[in-house]
């Protein structure tokens, strides 16, 4: 059994936390006591620490005897402690989609001789390691997702639940959103472009833009169009924008918001939710596409969106800690995917946890 070292207690790092202990040692970091007790009493073999990560020597200390690290913080938290972690020598996967660009480690971690994932959920993550795999078998013209998270019984006024930080969702309304249209990278506003569209499994949704595309925009910035809208319950997006309007995302309003979208957006533990991720990709004639629908699990008791956050998450830890990908250096899904054997790891492991991905080609 290998040491994995995790960082982040929360919603996700829950399921993370109770996946990776079944197959190895599993220690657990967080500053919050409560959220590490709380994991602990699910499984009494978790080994739990109280730590700051901002602490880069309390942090490096911690994960000396580590095999591979976890990293699960909130983004304004994560690129210093991914960048400690690779200085420390530890080969690690990251989830805490900072606002930096992580791929700017890539030098350290190749003097390190260490193997980073980097962006390893839902998404970012599953749509990359597709995408991946397909810009190796085809001409790609275009290629594009819609991805959400949502409550199955909404609530006005907001009509939507956040299992991680609102602080990084309300960076996600507020960063401009940038894609490739013919070549050409163009910004939009977030929350721009509203439109609505019907599911079958989670109805009608509207989707708008945000800055989701990241490390694809320099990676895969060969194929011609690349395009990422977030997913809501109609109406949401406009509330975003009076709030935004009214400078209440502005820093000097930003905790008092936070502080109460906090308590607005917080999902309760049982709460039923799902997890819906379109993806469309077009080339060489023909249209491939994905559609995963997840919700909340009944008999673990876990949401959706850790499991299909966390659970991409843990595959990656497994896909290197089975030495599938090896490679050092600072790796985006998009490169790991590349890899045959790799993408067909990740789905299975996903599958054989009921995340089901389903595939169609026109």
């Amino acid at each position: 059994m290998k040491n994995v070292y995790q960082i982040g207690a929360g919603m996700v790092g829950s399921a993370m936390a109770i996946d990776l202990s079944k197959n190895h040692n599993l220690f657990l970091a967080d500053y919050d006591l409560n959220a590490l007790k709380t994991i602990q009493s699910k499984n009494s073999n978790i080994q739990i620490s109280q730590l700051d990560v901002t602490d880069s020597e309390a942090l490096s200390e911690w994960i000396a005897p580590a095999d591979i690290v976890l990293l699960a913080v909130p983004g304004f938290l994560g690129y210093k402690a991914l960048e400690t972690i690779i200085n420390s020598g530890k080969n690690v996967v990251d989830i805490s989609f900072s606002p930096e660009n992580v791929l700017d480690l890539n030098t350290l971690a190749i003097e390190k001789g260490v193997t980073a994932i980097v962006d390893a959920g839902v998404a970012p993550g599953i749509p990359n390691y597709l995408l991946g795999y397909w810009d190796a078998q085809l001409n790609i013209e275009s290629f594009e997702y819609y991805v959400g998270g949502l409550p199955k019984h909404p609530q006005p006024p907001f009509n939507y639940k956040a299992p991680f930080s609102p602080i990084d969702v309300i960076e996600e309304y507020t960063r401009p959103a940038r894609m490739l249209v013919d070549h050409e990278i163009i910004t939009h506003p977030a929350l721009s472009d509203i439109e609505k569209i019907k599911f079958e499994d989670a109805g009608t949704l509207e989707a708008f833009n945000t800055d989701g595309l990241r490390s694809l925009l320099s990676t895969m910035n060969h194929i011609p169009n690349l395009k990422e809208k977030t997913l809501r319950y109609p109406g949401h997006a406009e509330l975003m924008l009076e709030y935004r309007n009214k400078g209440l995302f502005n820093n000097q309003n930003i905790d008092e918001t936070s502080k109460k979208l906090f308590e607005a957006w917080k999902l309760d533990e049982n709460e039923i939710e799902f997890t819906v991720l379109d993806i469309i990709i077009k080339g060489d004639m023909r249209i491939i596409t994905y559609h995963l629908y997840d919700e909340f699990n009944l008999e673990s008791r876990t949401s959706s969106m850790a499991r299909t956050t966390g659970y991409t998450a843990t595959a990656s830890i497994n896909l290197i800690l089975e030495n599938l990908w090896n490679d050092y250096g600072v790796f985006p899904p998009e490169m790991v995917g590349v890899n045959p054997k790799c993408m067909q790891f990740i789905l299975q492991y996903l599958s054989q946890r009921d995340i089901v991905i389903s595939e169609k080609t026109l």
